[in-house]
């Protein structure tokens, strides 16, 4: 029997896929390899976001061909879906597979060793995506052993266009998965985990192309009502995707973790407003107070943008006031890249790069103190937490990391009493024995 390797780079959706790719090569006869060294086959599911993730993709390619010459490499995702050519030209290619074709990958690899007689030759495989209007996603019947916290994404694409995103472009409009297909993909993993993320592109946007047009929350109260999942997860939601009705649900649930990721890009209206973003500072502020009202313990983070194209000074002095003054917990700092494809690549007065790393800098500096501050204010109470795959550590409900006072088998639901902040995370108190009297 074959065996097959896939590694995913990227968004909560790519690790999604990569998992829905293995298990439908496993249905075709693929046995799943635990290392690169023992496979036969080799998946690369690539992000394309920025310029260092084309970088690291290729490289990663590179250095897979020349530690395993003999496995057959096959290139599929974001990257795939936008230059396949560069892609296709790395030694040891075999297949690139866009994002068109993630789905089929299983019956083109089979298909073309049934029409060469066993003779890998090169094939690339890409459709355009602006075409695709339903959801087509594999489902994800297993994940990786080691995994404990699996994703399943229920939406795909992104009818946005912001200025700096080559992404819609890569993965077309936004497609909903149905409820029904949901519900059963996770009540089978509920089965097994407890707990799951909930994953997407543009994950608020669930429902809105399918009939009736539905609302994300409505998809929550679903999962709810009809799974048995003990513990839910939301990826990042767009910040105006995040209604009063999900954050008050989620804030009266004990079923979902209390953390909400709300991409803010900039905390300067008129870079806003050239990023083509749908909101502006005050509302997102505004959507921040409601969660953080209701939730004041609860994980908040933001994805943010250095260096766009005419970001002055005085813009980036936006960004870190409103940073200062709003209860992030962390932050993903992220540095301008330009993107081919992207009306941003053509704006005037583009940032010097040193500048743009060093506003980066900034921005985690701050991000590190306020996540030191967020964890200080959690020693000495009881949180809920998972414990994970890495032996010793748990995953509170509020992103957290935990070392534990004693290992735990993994994927097991439990409160820790936290006693102590450590370098990036918190550990759970001692129980020190109780000692009889003489």
């Amino acid at each position: 029997m074959k065996r097959v390797f896939a590694q995913s780079f990227g968004c909560r959706a790519s690790q999604a896929d990569g998992s829905a790719i293995e298990a439908s090569l496993g249905e075709s006869g693929y046995a799943r390899a635990h290392t690169a060294s023992e496979a036969d086959l080799l998946v690369v599911n690539t992000c394309t976001v920025t310029k260092g993730a084309d970088v690291d993709a290729r490289r990663f390619v590179r250095n897979l061909h020349r530690d395993h010459p003999h496995a057959e490499i096959l290139v599929t995702g974001c990257y795939a879906q936008r230059a396949p050519a560069e892609l296709a030209q790395i030694e040891g290619v075999r297949w690139v597979v866009g994002n068109s074709h993630k789905s089929d990958i299983a019956e083109i690899v089979s298909r073309q060793r049934e029409e060469y007689h066993g003779e890998v030759l090169g094939e690339v495989v890409v459709g355009d995506m602006s075409a695709y209007r339903d959801f087509r996603s594999k489902p994800v019947l297993d994940t990786r052993e080691d995994r404990t916290r699996p994703n399943l994404k229920v939406q795909d694409g992104c009818s946005n266009r912001c200025s700096f995103c080559i992404i819609p472009t890569v993965r077309g409009k936004s497609r909903s998965a149905s409820i029904e297909s949901i519900v059963d993909q996770m009540e089978d993993l509920a089965s097994r985990y407890c707990e799951i993320v909930l994953s997407g592109i543009n994950l608020g946007r669930w429902g809105r192309d399918l009939p009736g047009q539905m609302r994300f929350v409505d998809l929550v109260h679903h999962i709810l009502d009809r799974t048995s999942v003990r513990r839910l997860r939301i990826s990042s939601v767009e910040p105006m995707d995040w209604s009063e009705e999900l954050l008050r649900l989620m804030a009266g649930s004990a079923r979902i973790a209390k953390h909400a990721h709300m991409p803010l890009q900039s905390g300067s209206d008129a870079v806003l407003k050239r990023m083509y973003r749908k909101y502006r500072a005050r509302h997102y502020a505004s959507r921040l107070e409601l969660a953080t009202n209701l939730m004041p313990d609860a994980a908040i983070g933001a994805d943010i943008m250095t260096g766009f194209p005419g970001e002055t000074e005085a813009e980036f002095a936006e960004t870190v006031r409103f940073i200062e003054s709003h209860p992030f917990t962390y932050l993903h700092v992220f540095t301008y890249s330009e993107r081919p494809g992207t009306e941003a690549a053509h704006l005037p007065s583009p940032v010097p790069v040193e500048t743009r790393r060093e506003r980066t800098r900034i921005l985690r500096q701050l991000s590190d103190e306020k996540n030191l501050a967020f964890r200080r204010r959690m020693v000495d109470r009881t949180l809920p937490a998972v414990t994970l795959e890495q032996r010793g550590m748990a995953l509170t409900s509020n992103f957290l990391k935990v070392e534990l006072s004693t290992p735990r088998e993994a994927n097991r639901m439990l409160d820790l009493n936290i006693g102590a902040v450590t370098e990036n995370g918190l550990r759970e108190k001692t129980l020190l024995p109780v000692l009889e009297p003489d």
